[in-house]
Protein backbone atom coordinates (compact mmCIF):
# COMPACT_ATOMS: atom_id res chain seq x y z
CA UNK A 1 0.00 0.00 0.00
CA UNK A 2 2.64 2.81 1.20
CA UNK A 3 4.78 1.59 -2.14
CA UNK A 4 1.35 1.65 -4.24
CA UNK A 5 0.52 4.82 -2.94
CA UNK A 6 4.16 6.53 -2.90
CA UNK A 7 4.73 6.15 -6.27
CA UNK A 8 1.19 6.76 -7.48
CA UNK A 9 1.24 10.54 -5.79
CA UNK A 10 4.87 10.72 -7.08
CA UNK A 11 3.80 10.45 -10.68
CA UNK A 12 0.89 12.99 -10.44
CA UNK A 13 3.89 15.45 -8.70
CA UNK A 14 6.19 14.91 -11.63
CA UNK A 15 3.18 16.38 -14.15
CA UNK A 16 4.31 19.03 -13.72
CA UNK A 17 7.42 17.89 -15.70
CA UNK A 18 5.84 17.58 -19.15
CA UNK A 19 3.62 20.51 -18.25
CA UNK A 20 7.02 22.66 -17.99
CA UNK A 21 7.53 22.32 -21.38
CA UNK A 22 4.32 22.40 -23.03
CA UNK A 23 3.83 25.64 -21.14
CA UNK A 24 6.87 26.89 -23.27
CA UNK A 25 5.55 25.52 -26.33
CA UNK A 26 2.09 27.29 -26.19
CA UNK A 27 3.70 30.60 -25.41
CA UNK A 28 6.85 30.39 -27.46
CA UNK A 29 6.18 27.86 -30.10
CA UNK A 30 2.46 28.62 -30.91
CA UNK A 31 3.12 32.39 -29.28
CA UNK A 32 0.08 32.34 -27.20
CA UNK A 33 -0.66 35.26 -25.38
CA UNK A 34 -0.58 35.56 -21.60
CA UNK A 35 -4.18 35.65 -21.03
CA UNK A 36 -4.79 32.37 -23.77
CA UNK A 37 -2.19 30.30 -22.44
CA UNK A 38 -4.16 31.12 -18.71
CA UNK A 39 -7.31 30.10 -20.55
CA UNK A 40 -5.52 27.15 -21.90
CA UNK A 41 -4.29 25.53 -18.54
CA UNK A 42 -7.69 26.46 -16.99
CA UNK A 43 -9.87 25.03 -19.44
CA UNK A 44 -7.38 21.75 -19.92
CA UNK A 45 -8.77 21.61 -16.38
CA UNK A 46 -12.11 21.15 -16.92
CA UNK A 47 -12.02 17.01 -16.93
CA UNK A 48 -11.30 17.40 -13.19
CA UNK A 49 -14.77 18.84 -12.30
CA UNK A 50 -15.89 15.17 -13.10
CA UNK A 51 -14.30 13.38 -10.31
CA UNK A 52 -17.70 13.17 -8.12
CA UNK A 53 -18.87 11.18 -11.13
CA UNK A 54 -15.65 8.95 -10.52
CA UNK A 55 -15.83 8.96 -7.07
CA UNK A 56 -19.30 7.51 -6.65
CA UNK A 57 -17.95 4.98 -9.69
CA UNK A 58 -15.53 3.83 -7.76
CA UNK A 59 -17.37 3.44 -4.17
CA UNK A 60 -20.53 1.73 -6.26
CA UNK A 61 -18.63 -0.39 -9.64
CA UNK A 62 -16.35 -3.13 -9.03
CA UNK A 63 -14.36 -4.19 -12.04
CA UNK A 64 -13.17 -7.56 -11.53
CA UNK A 65 -13.92 -7.82 -8.28
CA UNK A 66 -12.31 -4.41 -6.97
CA UNK A 67 -12.92 -1.07 -6.14
CA UNK A 68 -10.12 0.76 -6.91
CA UNK A 69 -6.95 -0.52 -8.52
CA UNK A 70 -8.84 -0.59 -11.86
CA UNK A 71 -9.71 2.79 -12.11
CA UNK A 72 -5.81 3.44 -10.90
CA UNK A 73 -4.72 1.59 -14.02
CA UNK A 74 -7.72 3.16 -16.19
CA UNK A 75 -6.13 6.81 -15.33
CA UNK A 76 -2.32 5.61 -16.23
CA UNK A 77 -3.94 3.85 -19.31
CA UNK A 78 -5.49 7.58 -21.00
CA UNK A 79 -2.81 10.09 -19.42
CA UNK A 80 -0.47 7.21 -21.29
CA UNK A 81 -2.35 7.65 -24.45
CA UNK A 82 -2.44 11.10 -24.41
CA UNK A 83 1.12 12.01 -23.77
CA UNK A 84 2.35 9.31 -25.67
CA UNK A 85 0.49 10.59 -28.84
CA UNK A 86 2.15 14.17 -27.65
CA UNK A 87 4.99 12.70 -28.06
CA UNK A 88 5.27 10.00 -31.13
CA UNK A 89 3.14 11.80 -33.63
CA UNK A 90 5.27 15.26 -35.04
CA UNK A 91 1.53 16.83 -36.20
CA UNK A 92 -0.47 17.40 -32.54
CA UNK A 93 2.58 19.55 -31.30
CA UNK A 94 1.20 22.03 -34.13
CA UNK A 95 -2.22 21.45 -34.23
CA UNK A 96 -4.16 22.87 -31.26
CA UNK A 97 -7.63 21.33 -32.27
CA UNK A 98 -5.58 17.92 -31.62
CA UNK A 99 -2.87 19.21 -28.73
CA UNK A 100 -6.44 20.84 -27.04
CA UNK A 101 -7.79 17.01 -27.10
CA UNK A 102 -4.56 15.09 -25.77
CA UNK A 103 -5.07 17.98 -22.24
CA UNK A 104 -8.00 16.71 -21.83
CA UNK A 105 -7.74 13.05 -21.81
CA UNK A 106 -4.32 13.57 -19.92
CA UNK A 107 -6.53 15.71 -17.19
CA UNK A 108 -9.33 12.84 -17.36
CA UNK A 109 -6.97 9.90 -17.16
CA UNK A 110 -5.55 11.82 -14.01
CA UNK A 111 -8.52 12.47 -12.06
CA UNK A 112 -9.09 8.86 -12.08
CA UNK A 113 -5.90 8.28 -10.88
CA UNK A 114 -6.14 10.97 -8.41
CA UNK A 115 -10.11 10.30 -7.11
CA UNK A 116 -9.11 6.52 -6.17
CA UNK A 117 -5.78 7.25 -4.66
CA UNK A 118 -7.15 9.75 -2.71
CA UNK A 119 -10.26 6.72 -1.67
CA UNK A 120 -7.16 4.46 -0.76
CA UNK A 121 -5.51 6.38 1.47
CA UNK A 122 -9.08 7.67 3.39
CA UNK A 123 -9.65 3.99 3.55
CA UNK A 124 -6.47 2.57 4.51
CA UNK A 125 -5.80 5.40 7.05
CA UNK A 126 -8.22 4.42 9.51
CA UNK A 127 -6.13 1.85 10.57
CA UNK A 128 -2.86 4.29 10.42
CA UNK A 129 -2.39 7.20 13.06
CA UNK A 130 -4.60 10.20 12.48
CA UNK A 131 -3.14 12.21 9.46
CA UNK A 132 0.06 10.01 8.84
CA UNK A 133 -0.99 8.44 5.43
CA UNK A 134 -1.97 11.90 4.17
CA UNK A 135 1.32 13.63 5.20
CA UNK A 136 2.74 10.95 3.63
CA UNK A 137 0.96 10.95 0.53
CA UNK A 138 1.84 14.94 0.04
CA UNK A 139 5.56 14.29 0.92
CA UNK A 140 5.27 11.84 -2.21
CA UNK A 141 3.08 14.52 -4.19
CA UNK A 142 6.07 17.28 -3.25
CA UNK A 143 8.85 15.07 -3.96
CA UNK A 144 7.30 14.48 -7.42
CA UNK A 145 6.93 17.85 -8.10
CA UNK A 146 10.04 18.74 -6.69
CA UNK A 147 12.42 16.55 -8.98
CA UNK A 148 9.67 17.05 -11.92
CA UNK A 149 10.61 21.33 -11.92
CA UNK A 150 14.35 20.59 -11.83
CA UNK A 151 15.18 17.91 -13.89
CA UNK A 152 11.98 19.49 -16.60
CA UNK A 153 14.46 23.01 -16.42
CA UNK A 154 17.64 21.60 -17.18
CA UNK A 155 15.89 19.05 -19.97
CA UNK A 156 14.10 21.79 -21.76
CA UNK A 157 17.18 24.53 -21.57
CA UNK A 158 19.40 21.73 -23.20
CA UNK A 159 17.34 20.11 -25.89
CA UNK A 160 14.70 22.66 -26.62
CA UNK A 161 12.29 19.35 -27.44
CA UNK A 162 9.24 19.38 -25.57
CA UNK A 163 8.72 15.53 -27.16
CA UNK A 164 11.85 14.15 -25.38
CA UNK A 165 9.82 15.19 -21.79
CA UNK A 166 6.33 13.77 -22.79
CA UNK A 167 8.18 10.77 -23.66
CA UNK A 168 9.85 9.97 -20.51
CA UNK A 169 6.65 11.20 -18.81
CA UNK A 170 4.77 8.43 -20.59
CA UNK A 171 7.35 5.95 -19.79
CA UNK A 172 6.51 6.53 -15.93
CA UNK A 173 3.18 6.51 -16.87
CA UNK A 174 3.86 3.08 -18.15
CA UNK A 175 5.65 1.42 -14.72
CA UNK A 176 2.47 3.18 -13.01
CA UNK A 177 0.13 1.34 -15.28
CA UNK A 178 2.09 -2.00 -14.88
CA UNK A 179 2.01 -1.54 -10.86
CA UNK A 180 -1.67 -1.02 -10.60
CA UNK A 181 -1.93 -3.94 -13.34
CA UNK A 182 0.17 -6.19 -11.20
CA UNK A 183 -0.79 -5.78 -7.71
CA UNK A 184 -3.75 -7.29 -6.05
CA UNK A 185 -6.51 -5.52 -4.13
CA UNK A 186 -6.95 -8.02 -1.62
CA UNK A 187 -3.53 -7.35 -0.67
CA UNK A 188 -3.76 -4.23 0.45
CA UNK A 189 -5.31 -5.42 4.20
CA UNK A 190 -7.90 -2.86 3.89
CA UNK A 191 -11.09 -3.37 6.94
CA UNK A 192 -14.06 -4.89 5.49
CA UNK A 193 -15.64 -2.71 3.00
CA UNK A 194 -18.96 -1.83 4.28
CA UNK A 195 -20.41 -1.30 1.03
CA UNK A 196 -18.91 -4.38 -0.69
CA UNK A 197 -23.03 -5.47 -0.64
CA UNK A 198 -23.97 -2.70 -3.07
CA UNK A 199 -22.40 -5.08 -6.34
CA UNK A 200 -25.36 -7.67 -5.49
CA UNK A 201 -27.63 -4.46 -6.72
CA UNK A 202 -28.26 -3.09 -10.04
CA UNK A 203 -26.23 -0.45 -11.35
CA UNK A 204 -28.76 1.88 -10.91
CA UNK A 205 -29.54 1.50 -7.77
CA UNK A 206 -25.52 1.22 -6.68
CA UNK A 207 -25.69 5.22 -8.39
CA UNK A 208 -28.77 6.07 -6.61
CA UNK A 209 -27.43 4.53 -3.25
CA UNK A 210 -24.03 5.97 -3.67
CA UNK A 211 -25.17 9.70 -4.79
CA UNK A 212 -27.59 9.24 -1.66
CA UNK A 213 -24.58 8.56 1.14
CA UNK A 214 -22.39 11.29 -0.55
CA UNK A 215 -25.38 14.19 -0.28
CA UNK A 216 -25.95 12.98 2.83
CA UNK A 217 -22.32 12.56 4.28
CA UNK A 218 -21.41 16.19 2.70
CA UNK A 219 -24.94 17.98 4.44
CA UNK A 220 -23.24 17.23 7.61
CA UNK A 221 -22.33 20.59 9.14
CA UNK A 222 -19.13 19.07 10.53
CA UNK A 223 -18.30 18.81 6.78
CA UNK A 224 -19.96 20.68 4.92
CA UNK A 225 -18.84 24.47 6.16
CA UNK A 226 -15.41 23.82 6.43
CA UNK A 227 -15.84 22.60 2.64
CA UNK A 228 -17.49 25.69 1.86
CA UNK A 229 -14.84 27.91 3.24
CA UNK A 230 -11.78 26.29 1.50
CA UNK A 231 -13.29 26.52 -1.53
CA UNK A 232 -14.48 29.70 -1.44
CA UNK A 233 -11.05 30.98 -0.45
CA UNK A 234 -9.54 29.74 -3.32
CA UNK A 235 -12.61 30.96 -5.85
CA UNK A 236 -12.23 34.90 -4.54
CA UNK A 237 -8.55 34.98 -5.54
CA UNK A 238 -8.03 36.25 -8.61
CA UNK A 239 -4.91 33.99 -10.57
CA UNK A 240 -2.49 35.80 -12.88
CA UNK A 241 -0.25 32.72 -13.13
CA UNK A 242 0.03 33.20 -16.60
CA UNK A 243 0.40 36.98 -16.72
CA UNK A 244 3.84 36.37 -14.82
CA UNK A 245 5.00 33.26 -16.29
CA UNK A 246 5.09 35.36 -19.63
CA UNK A 247 6.34 38.34 -18.02
CA UNK A 248 9.23 37.21 -16.37
CA UNK A 249 10.26 34.36 -19.52
CA UNK A 250 9.32 38.04 -22.03
CA UNK A 251 9.88 40.77 -20.12
CA UNK A 252 12.46 39.50 -17.77
CA UNK A 253 13.77 37.27 -19.93
CA UNK A 254 14.31 34.94 -17.69
CA UNK A 255 16.02 31.36 -18.37
CA UNK A 256 13.60 28.53 -18.13
CA UNK A 257 15.90 26.96 -15.71
CA UNK A 258 15.53 29.66 -13.28
CA UNK A 259 11.58 29.48 -13.61
CA UNK A 260 12.12 25.57 -12.76
CA UNK A 261 14.04 26.07 -9.98
CA UNK A 262 12.34 28.05 -8.33
CA UNK A 263 9.43 25.88 -8.95
CA UNK A 264 11.70 22.92 -7.06
CA UNK A 265 12.27 25.53 -4.01
CA UNK A 266 8.46 25.98 -3.52
CA UNK A 267 7.72 22.40 -3.77
CA UNK A 268 11.34 21.89 -0.48
CA UNK A 269 8.60 24.21 1.23
CA UNK A 270 6.07 22.14 0.66
CA UNK A 271 7.78 19.25 2.20
CA UNK A 272 9.37 20.81 5.14
CA UNK A 273 5.72 22.21 5.76
CA UNK A 274 4.30 19.26 5.61
CA UNK A 275 7.01 17.51 7.76
CA UNK A 276 6.33 20.28 10.61
CA UNK A 277 2.69 20.31 10.23
CA UNK A 278 2.86 16.56 10.89
CA UNK A 279 5.19 16.98 13.57
CA UNK A 280 3.97 20.04 15.34
CA UNK A 281 1.10 22.08 13.74
CA UNK A 282 -1.85 19.46 13.99
CA UNK A 283 -1.27 19.92 17.27
CA UNK A 284 -2.80 24.16 17.08
CA UNK A 285 -6.32 24.38 16.86
CA UNK A 286 -7.33 24.10 13.13
CA UNK A 287 -8.86 27.14 12.97
CA UNK A 288 -5.96 29.22 14.68
CA UNK A 289 -3.73 27.48 12.16
CA UNK A 290 -5.44 28.52 9.13
CA UNK A 291 -5.99 31.72 9.92
CA UNK A 292 -2.05 32.03 10.15
CA UNK A 293 -1.97 30.19 6.99
CA UNK A 294 -4.49 32.56 4.87
CA UNK A 295 -2.59 35.80 5.86
CA UNK A 296 0.75 34.44 5.00
CA UNK A 297 -0.81 33.42 1.83
CA UNK A 298 -1.92 36.88 1.16
CA UNK A 299 1.50 38.43 2.22
CA UNK A 300 2.96 36.22 -0.29
CA UNK A 301 0.93 37.62 -3.26
CA UNK A 302 3.05 41.07 -2.35
CA UNK A 303 6.02 38.96 -3.14
CA UNK A 304 5.37 39.59 -7.36
CA UNK A 305 4.67 43.66 -6.86
CA UNK A 306 7.99 43.80 -5.71
CA UNK A 307 9.45 42.10 -8.99
CA UNK A 308 7.37 44.09 -11.13
CA UNK A 309 8.05 46.98 -9.49
CA UNK A 310 12.26 45.63 -9.44
CA UNK A 311 12.25 46.79 -6.01
CA UNK A 312 14.67 43.93 -5.68
CA UNK A 313 17.13 45.33 -7.99
CA UNK A 314 16.78 48.47 -6.02
CA UNK A 315 17.97 46.21 -2.61
CA UNK A 316 20.73 44.60 -4.64
CA UNK A 317 18.78 41.27 -5.58
CA UNK A 318 19.22 40.08 -8.66
CA UNK A 319 15.57 39.12 -10.80
CA UNK A 320 16.99 35.75 -10.91
CA UNK A 321 17.87 34.63 -7.98
CA UNK A 322 14.28 36.43 -5.87
CA UNK A 323 12.58 34.47 -8.52
CA UNK A 324 14.31 31.58 -7.13
CA UNK A 325 13.80 32.30 -3.52
CA UNK A 326 10.12 33.52 -3.82
CA UNK A 327 8.55 33.75 -6.76
CA UNK A 328 6.71 29.54 -5.63
CA UNK A 329 5.88 31.24 -2.14
CA UNK A 330 2.19 31.77 -2.72
CA UNK A 331 1.89 28.85 -4.63
CA UNK A 332 3.21 26.60 -2.05
CA UNK A 333 1.69 28.07 0.66
CA UNK A 334 -1.85 27.62 -0.96
CA UNK A 335 -0.89 23.84 -1.86
CA UNK A 336 0.04 23.52 1.91
CA UNK A 337 -3.19 24.87 3.06
CA UNK A 338 -5.28 21.74 1.62
CA UNK A 339 -3.27 19.45 3.90
CA UNK A 340 -5.26 19.79 7.28
CA UNK A 341 -8.89 19.40 5.30
CA UNK A 342 -7.71 16.21 4.05
CA UNK A 343 -6.78 15.27 7.53
CA UNK A 344 -9.85 16.16 8.93
CA UNK A 345 -12.39 15.16 6.29
CA UNK A 346 -10.81 11.56 6.29
CA UNK A 347 -11.62 11.57 9.99
CA UNK A 348 -15.26 12.15 9.01
CA UNK A 349 -16.08 10.52 5.67
CA UNK A 350 -18.54 7.89 6.51
CA UNK A 351 -17.51 4.16 5.25
CA UNK A 352 -18.19 2.93 2.07
CA UNK A 353 -18.20 6.70 0.70
CA UNK A 354 -14.34 7.79 0.36
CA UNK A 355 -14.27 7.55 -3.28
CA UNK A 356 -17.74 10.15 -3.40
CA UNK A 357 -16.57 12.35 -0.89
CA UNK A 358 -12.58 12.67 -1.82
CA UNK A 359 -13.82 12.63 -5.44
CA UNK A 360 -16.24 15.64 -4.63
CA UNK A 361 -13.86 17.85 -2.27
CA UNK A 362 -10.91 17.72 -5.20
CA UNK A 363 -13.43 18.78 -7.84
CA UNK A 364 -14.71 20.74 -5.45
CA UNK A 365 -11.08 22.57 -5.44
CA UNK A 366 -10.59 21.94 -8.99
CA UNK A 367 -13.88 24.24 -9.49
CA UNK A 368 -12.62 26.84 -6.95
CA UNK A 369 -8.87 26.85 -9.21
CA UNK A 370 -10.83 26.83 -12.45
CA UNK A 371 -12.97 30.31 -11.40
CA UNK A 372 -10.11 31.93 -9.70
CA UNK A 373 -7.96 31.50 -13.09
CA UNK A 374 -11.05 32.71 -15.25
CA UNK A 375 -11.29 35.71 -12.78
CA UNK A 376 -7.82 36.28 -13.98
CA UNK A 377 -8.14 35.92 -17.06
CA UNK A 378 -10.98 38.66 -16.90
CA UNK A 379 -8.51 40.94 -14.43
CA UNK A 380 -6.16 40.92 -17.06
CA UNK A 381 -8.03 41.65 -19.87
CA UNK A 382 -9.93 44.20 -17.14
CA UNK A 383 -6.62 46.20 -16.21
CA UNK A 384 -4.88 45.70 -20.03
CA UNK A 385 -2.10 43.87 -19.50
CA UNK A 386 -0.43 42.45 -22.46
CA UNK A 387 2.47 40.22 -23.88
CA UNK A 388 3.67 43.98 -24.80
CA UNK A 389 2.65 45.80 -21.99
CA UNK A 390 2.88 44.72 -17.73
CA UNK A 391 3.11 48.07 -16.77
CA UNK A 392 -0.32 47.64 -14.81
CA UNK A 393 0.05 44.28 -13.47
CA UNK A 394 1.07 45.67 -10.24
CA UNK A 395 -2.57 46.27 -9.53
CA UNK A 396 -3.51 43.19 -9.99
CA UNK A 397 -1.14 41.73 -7.73
CA UNK A 398 -2.65 44.56 -5.27
CA UNK A 399 -6.21 43.25 -5.89
CA UNK A 400 -4.98 39.62 -5.47
CA UNK A 401 -3.47 40.72 -1.91
CA UNK A 402 -7.26 42.25 -1.32
CA UNK A 403 -9.21 39.36 -2.10
CA UNK A 404 -6.69 36.73 -0.33
CA UNK A 405 -8.13 38.76 3.25
CA UNK A 406 -12.05 38.32 2.07
CA UNK A 407 -12.38 34.19 3.24
CA UNK A 408 -10.90 35.77 6.60
CA UNK A 409 -14.71 37.78 7.10
CA UNK A 410 -16.30 33.76 7.34
CA UNK A 411 -13.19 31.64 9.25
CA UNK A 412 -16.05 30.99 11.78
CA UNK A 413 -16.91 27.89 9.14
CA UNK A 414 -13.55 26.21 10.22
CA UNK A 415 -13.90 23.95 12.79
CA UNK A 416 -12.30 25.10 16.04
CA UNK A 417 -10.33 21.62 16.23
CA UNK A 418 -10.11 19.05 14.68
CA UNK A 419 -12.79 15.51 15.40
CA UNK A 420 -12.52 11.84 14.62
Amino acid sequence: MWALCGFGYWVQGFRCFPWLALNFHLAHGLGFSPSTLQLVQNTGNLPMVAKPLLGVLSDAVCIGGAHRLPYISIGAFLQLLSWGTLAVIPVTGERFPTLMACILVSNLGASFAEVVSDALVAEFSRTQKAGELQSYAFMALAAGALLGNLSGAFVILKSQEPKVMFFTFALLLAIHLSLSLSTKETSLCFLPYSNHHLVQNSLAENFIKQFCDLTTAINEERIFYPLLWIVASIAVVPVLSGSMFCFQTQCLKLDPSVIGLSKVIGQLMVLSATMFYNRFLKRIPMRRLIFGVQILYALSLLSDLFLVKQINLKLGISNEVYVLCLSALAEAIAQFKILPFTALFSSLCPYGCEGSLFAFFASSLCLSSILSGMFGVGLVSLIGVSSGDYSSLSSGIILQFIAALVPLGWISYVPVARRR
